[in-house]
């Protein structure tokens, strides 16, 4: 069993996409990377696009070249804007420093943005091999990264390991189900024909986050039920979802099960339902 460490201040540096404490820094001895954090600080109020932000994490790599957290922070910019190269080059380096607290955001990112499905379970597994207690959190807080190891897996093809993998976090007792945890198993077990099963994680979805692709997906396990009224009915409450924006929703990327308007509207018209 993993080891949680409860320390405040040892969670503000490690495996954390939330501004830097500097003064953990401080607390450790590190008198080169607090300066540096210090001056990285005067980045506060300034857009991430601009060249006011880029240049204050640069003067603080200027004090401390292995600063890895400004690598990171750098890179963000890079990867929202679409430059990519830029990107790789800087959350390399920053995994160079610090691999223990960046293997996480390199690994979320090959999921997220470049469906890069192998390289994050490389990230992930790495990551595993060097940390003795939780290995966290994607980046956007969305999946604990064994999540999205079991996503990956499945995104190759390797639905039963994804299966295995997922539904050992599950029961994992440290584990805080995610928004979206339920729905992905959910689907795991519709595509392997285990429809009871599905529908089961489907209605412990609609509790934690009853969203238009949990709708349409548990209307789909009862079409392959033979349930009709339960698929119709679902189908109709999935529209309404969906029109009202209460769907899986992510600012840069197409999420792994997100459905549209068109799909609902598709199984609706085969069910003889407008």
């Amino acid at each position: 069993m993993r080891i949680l460490i409860p320390l405040i201040i040892i969670a503000s540096i490690i495996n954390s996409y939330a501004q830097v404490n500097c003064e953990a820094y401080k607390y450790y001895g590190n008198e080169l990377k607090y300066k540096a954090c210090k001056i990285a600080e005067k980045r506060n109020g300034h857009y991430q696009f601009s060249r006011a932000y880029q240049e204050a994490w640069d003067e603080a790599l200027a004090i401390d070249s292995t600063f890895a957290y400004a690598y990171r922070s750098k890179s963000t910019a890079y990867l929202k804007s679409g430059d990519f190269v830029t990107w790789k080059k800087l959350i390399d380096k920053a995994i160079k420093y610090d691999p223990q607290g960046e293997l996480f955001y390199r690994a979320s990112c090959r999921y997220q943005f470049f469906r890069d499905y192998q390289g994050a379970i490389n990230d992930i597994e790495l990551l595993d091999s060097l940390l003795d207690y939780n290995i966290g959190y994607s980046q956007n807080g969305d999946y604990h990264l064994n999540i999205i190891k079991a996503l990956s897996y499945k995104a190759l093809g390797n639905i039963d390991l994804a299966l295995e993998i997922f539904e050992k976090q599950l029961n994992d007792s440290t584990h805080s189900i995610g928004i979206y945890d339920y729905l992905h198993i959910g689907v795991l077990n519709l595509e392997l024909g285990n429809y009871a099963k599905a529908i089961d994680y489907f209605k412990k979805q609609e509790l934690e986050n009853d969203i238009a692709e949990n709708r349409y997906y548990i209307a789909l396990a009862y079409k392959k039920s033979g349930n009709t009224k339960e698929c119709n009915d679902n189908l109709v409450i999935a529209k309404k979802k969906h029109q009202s924006e209460v769907r899986m929703l992510d600012t840069y990327v197409e999420k792994m099960d997100q459905i549209y308007l068109v799909d609902i509207e598709n199984e609706l018209s085969a069910m003889g339902n407008k």
